[in-house]
């Protein structure tokens, strides 16, 4: 007997239409379905049962369900977690105590139950939060002439912020949202707008654009992360993830969606199987090799050789990476391109293992491009962690040809827990003065060129370097301690370190630095020297000038010819006294042949006193040159 059948409508026939649908929730519902889940009847339609989620919905949805049909699931949260029912569209055609079509929900366990629901009678809240962890699922219809149907998602009581598969960017309230979208949201009629790189028009379908974006997986379904930023003018169409967007115009809003691991990866070297070895009409040769696979790379892509049934494109990162989504495009030369594809992996180049996607049951199958010119994008969820990827065409249109691109960023590393350092500074080698310029120090496994490794340069210090200094402990035998700027047994960082050996200008011969004494005069340095000194205050241990003034200073970024103020040789308060405040006359220096003349008065130089001021030397207005030794006046 069906429901409703003969059309039965009165009081005691709808008391007898709920017994009876609930007698076969209880008796009849888990024979014919899955442990994990299932469905059974000829009125289901779209249904998507996932372990934490999952979406269902009458046959021919949006469309009119049809008459005497009927549907049951059997729904199971995980264990120690109940059911969240969010009811998307509950569409069936009003009757009295809905004798005609009606939605049914019961607990197997308990035998409580929800309903019946129909147009008029349906569910006061949406979502339906139950203490339950299975529900069974009933819709029944009869003779009937309109109706939508069902549309019904749910979720574990672990995800309490579920949404249905028809909420749009419109309904979001907040900037900043965080949702979870069930499984089963990608085969929902409702469009979108836009792509994951511009975002999308906020008139989309949530969850459907999440899918399309490659933030979620349509089996899975997961939690999502968005922000609302303004609308851009055009949102362009694209084909991702098995879902084509539409191309749409100007909206308030936009939508993004927040990828954390998504950037291009750059490939090392490509390998194939084979590839096509072309001969034009006029007897040229064209290569369609494996390097040519490379997404940005003009003419012609890889092509396998003609016949080739089992061809293969490989691709080397170089080292392991996650991997999260590939790009794939055709050749627009005689229009070829891959339609669908399979993906492996390896961490040694020999043994491969197949994607197989969230699902972990068979081989997944990507959906590859529907022409030429256009680019295809294709979502790992989960990640792939590998060095070596290997693509598999299926299927092609004319020929096998391709281009590629992977995306996804490198691989998290655990950092090493430090090593136990003793806390007795005797049992601590001290490290050994070295004469290395600054930012020259060597780290194990870490590239300190500032040029090449990024790092910032480092300012020149004001302070005596200590790679003269004896070994912490001695005492100078000749001279006074003087009071002491810190503690000097600790290692000193590399930004105190001066050069040995200072070349004037590049024409001249090195000679020996004013800093530190050859070792054959036997003068001993002391620990701390005051930088305003005079000359013969103590023992005197720098050389004698040579011809042309010497001027040592410490390594550090060349400057641009006339930023300086001042001239080296003068006291400070000499030196500054008069400077401008404009930066193109802040430092007066000798002027050249050729040049204008510099500024008159206590800055200004007669030309041939002082030589130029060399090059490579880290001087600036904020740190006058304090190293420089200078002969009594």
């Amino acid at each position: 007997m069906r429901a409703g059948g003969g059309g039965g409508g009165g009081g005691g026939g709808a008391l007898g239409l709920a017994l009876e649908l609930l007698r076969r929730c209880l008796l009849l519902g888990p024979l014919g379905l899955r442990p994990a889940g299932g469905q059974d009847g000829d009125g289901c339609g779209h249904t998507v049962l996932a372990a934490r989620s999952g979406t269902l919905s009458s046959r021919n949805y949006p469309g009119t369900y049809p008459n005497h049909t009927e549907c049951r699931w059997q729904l199971r949260a995980p264990p120690d977690t109940s059911l969240i029912l969010v009811f998307g569209d509950l569409d069936l055609e009003p009757s009295e105590r809905c004798a005609r079509s009606s939605l049914l929900l019961t607990d197997p366990d308990s035998g409580a139950t929800y309903g019946p629901y129909c147009r008029d009678s349906g569910p006061a809240a949406s979502p339906l939060v139950t203490n339950w962890s299975s529900v069974t699922v009933l819709f029944s219809s009869s003779s009937h002439r309109s109706g939508r149907g069902l549309l019904l998602s749910y979720a574990s009581s672990q995800h309490p912020d579920v949404v249905s598969c028809l909420k749009r960017g419109t309904h979001l309230a907040q900037e900043h949202t965080s949702v979870y979208c069930p499984a089963g949201c990608k085969d929902i009629e409702g469009d979108i707008w836009g792509n994951a790189h511009q975002g999308y028009r906020d008139t989309s379908v949530l969850c459907k654009a999440a899918v399309h974006a490659g933030v979620i997986a349509d089996e899975t379904g997961g939690q999502v992360t968005l922000s609302q930023e303004k609308g851009i003018t055009l949102y362009e169409s694209a084909f991702a993830n098995g879902l084509h967007s539409k191309r749409g115009s100007l909206s308030e809003k936009r939508l993004l969606f927040h990828r954390a691991c998504g950037d291009a990866l750059e490939v090392a070297a490509f390998n194939a199987s084979s590839w096509w070895q072309e001969v034009d009409a006029l007897g040229q040769e064209r290569g369609w090799v494996a390097e040519r696979a490379a997404l940005g790379t003009p003419g012609p892509s890889w092509a396998a050789e003609p016949g080739a049934e089992a061809a293969w494109l490989e691709l080397d990162l170089g080292t392991r990476r996650n991997i999260t989504g590939i790009v794939t495009k055709g050749s627009e030369m005689y229009d070829c391109y891959v339609t669908s594809y399979s993906v492996s992996s390896s961490r040694d180049g020999r043994n491969w293992r197949p994607y197989r996607g969230s699902g972990g049951q068979e081989d997944k199958v990507f959906e590859g491009n529907v022409d030429s010119r256009g680019e295809v994008s294709n979502a790992f969820i989960p990640p792939i962690v590998t060095r070596y990827l290997r693509v598999t065409p299926h299927s092609w249109h004319q020929r096998i040809a391709m281009k590629v691109a992977l995306l996804g960023c490198p691989t998290v590393r655990v950092r090493a827990p430090r090593p136990y350092a003793p806390s007795d500074p005797q049992e601590v080698p001290l490290p050994v003065p070295t004469s290395r310029s600054p930012g020259r120090t060597p780290v194990p496994g870490v590239a300190l060129d500032p040029e090449k490794a990024g790092y910032p340069k480092l300012e020149s210090s004001q302070v005596c370097s200590l790679g003269s200094l004896p070994p912490p402990g001695s005492t100078p035998p000749s001279f006074p301690a003087a009071a002491a700027l810190g503690d000097l047994s600790q290692p000193h960082s590399p930004e105190y370190a001066e050069p040995d050996l200072v070349q004037v200008n590049p024409s001249s011969q090195p000679g020996p630095s004013t800093f530190k004494p050859p070792p054959d005069e036997g003068y001993t340095l002391p620990l701390v020297v005051s930088h305003y000194a005079v000359p013969g205050q103590y023992h005197e241990y720098a050389e004698p000038l040579p011809p042309e003034p010497e001027y040592a200073t410490p390594f550090g970024d060349p400057e641009p010819h006339g930023t300086r103020c001042g001239m080296a040789g003068l006291p400070a308060a000499l030196s500054r006294a008069g400077c401008p405040e404009s930066p193109l006359a802040r430092y007066d220096a000798p002027t050249l042949p050729g040049e204008p003349q510099g500024l008159s008065g206590v800055n200004a130089a007669p030309r041939g006193e002082l030589p130029p001021v060399p090059h490579g030397d880290s001087a600036s207005p904020e740190h006058p040159y304090s190293h420089v030794y200078h002969e009594a006046w």
